[in-house]
């Protein structure tokens, strides 16, 4: 298999979908197992949909990734000549025939068939017009598309890598456009002409073109070439086992890249979309994939997208980068978002950093999470003030709370510790009931990482002012 040569050939003509980049990873996998060769083509012969920059942002989510291509990208729209000649090699030989049908004649076909309850399948009228008339409609300039000759009776099979098995009646597959009215070459035949070209030996992509497929193969055997092996991948739907769309939640690859993704947590879970080593691992490293992926233990099934198991593999991700790799990234996000990153010592911003760790899911929840020390102002959960400030103790608490940390010695954590428990004591309040209503003064909110370390962090300074505000504004 060392002579393994897989293509991914997107169309340019918007964002990346999950199943896109589903296909592209099990590409990338199947040549990287087998030693061969991952080649990128984009396919942009839709010359009023595609733009430059949706190819530039597929090849850059590709390498973010870690999707590296050994050929390409290729582009149809240069490789016109090349689908020029197969389409004259076919008319010449009688396998394709020009078509002279109005978009109006071919819409009334279709209704008609709508209406009898049977698929639409062309009825051959121009396949039927003396040859002196198609010469006479051609030299008047008369628009045409070219469609192939599917042969008239018999099947046209071939043996799925996934499914096993499928077959075709020809007759229902119908003669079918090659290309278009203004001489653009179809999707159909692009597809079997560049593949060919390019020694694709297999084709695997998503279930959506298992339909294209004996098309495709009846193209290649009437220009005769040797046809690739061809794998279909299963449907990626949501947990409600509906096809995936927005109500399932984001489904372009870029989203998860602009929201915290880390490029190893996405490439684990979208491995399990459709494939699993055995019934029992979920956390699998780049190098394993590679190892461990065969087409053979791709499921039939439609492949479950399941957002909490992302968000939980994340988290896992994240948690068990080494720590100074996970500082880094974490710094470079914060800047992202805006940040001045340069303004805090690096020392204390990592520190901060790993208070968030074991808490953070995606890199978007440092931003969140670490915004009360990173901002002077901070906003207040209203849920989390009425609960907690609001109480009748609430104003004595913090009152003592505010002398205590003014005279403490230090903030480490060590020192105050058995310092706010002997207050709590004094007090006759459980340690929570002081915690609390500080953890909300200084931080905004009712959650947050243990109490002394976020004093620590702040400094005496911050600590007391928000202390005093906290204490004018709701206590007074």
């Amino acid at each position: 298999m060392s002579d393994v040569r897989v293509r991914f050939a997107p169309s340019p003509t918007g964002t990346l979908h999950i199943g896109n980049v589903r296909t592209a990873l099990f590409n990338w996998l199947f040549a990287r197992h087998h030693g061969g060769r991952f080649i990128l083509r984009i396919e942009d012969t839709d010359r009023e949909r595609s733009r430059q920059e949706w190819a530039d942002q597929i090849m850059d989510s590709l390498r973010w990734l870690g999707l590296d291509w050994d050929e390409g990208p290729y582009y149809q729209s240069q490789r016109g000549d090349h689908y020029q000649t197969a389409a004259a090699r076919l008319l010449e030989r009688g396998d394709a025939y020009p078509c002279f049908c109005t978009l109006e004649r071919l819409e009334a076909l279709r209704q008609a068939a709508l209406q009898q309850s049977r698929p639409f399948v062309y009825d051959r009228h121009c396949l039927r017009l003396s040859h002196d008339e198609v010469n006479r409609r051609l030299a008047a300039g008369e628009p045409h598309t070219i469609r192939f000759r599917v042969p008239d009776a018999g099947i046209t099979a071939f043996e799925d890598l996934v499914y096993g098995p499928k077959e075709f009646e020809n007759a229902l597959i119908g003669d079918f456009v090659i290309a278009r009215s203004h001489g653009a070459p179809m999707f159909l035949l692009c597809c079997a002409v560049d593949d060919h070209e390019m020694g694709v030996t297999h084709v695997i992509r998503g279930d959506d073109h298992l339909s294209n497929t004996p098309k495709q193969l009846l193209l290649l055997r009437a220009l005769g070439w040797e046809p690739p092996r061809y794998a279909h991948l299963p449907l990626i739907c949501g947990r409600d086992r509906l096809p995936l769309s927005k109500r399932h939640g984001a489904t372009a690859f870029v989203h998860y890249r602009e929201s915290g993704y880390l490029p190893e947590a996405l490439m684990n879970f979208l491995a399990l979309l459709g494939w699993a080593y055995d019934d029992a691992t979920q956390i699998f490293s780049r190098d394993d994939l590679v190892e461990k992926f065969t087409i053979e233990r791709v499921n039939r099934s439609p492949a479950v997208f399941d957002s909490e198991k992302l968000i939980w593999m994340n988290g896992y991700y994240i948690r068990n980068l080494p720590q100074e790799q996970a500082c880094r990234r974490v710094r470079d996000w914060l800047a992202k978002r805006g940040f001045d990153i340069a303004k805090f010592d690096q020392q204390w911003l990592d520190g901060i950093i790993r208070l968030e760790i074991e808490r953070s899911k995606t890199l978007d929840d440092f931003v969140t999470h670490l915004g009360y020390f990173l901002r002077e102002e901070i906003e207040y959960d209203e849920k989390a003030v009425q609960k907690h400030l609001r109480r009748p103790e609430a104003g004595r608490c913090l009152r003592a709370l505010r002398t205590l940390l003014a005279e403490a010695a230090d903030l480490r954590p060590e020192t105050l510790e058995p310092l706010m428990r002997a207050l709590s004591e004094s007090l006759q309040l459980s340690f929570g009931k002081i915690a609390q209503p500080l953890r909300v003064v200084l931080t905004g909110g009712a959650a947050s990482p243990p109490i002394f370390d976020v004093i620590y962090y702040l400094g005496r300074e911050r600590v007391l002012r928000r202390l005093d505000q906290a204490l004018a504004k709701w206590l007074s």
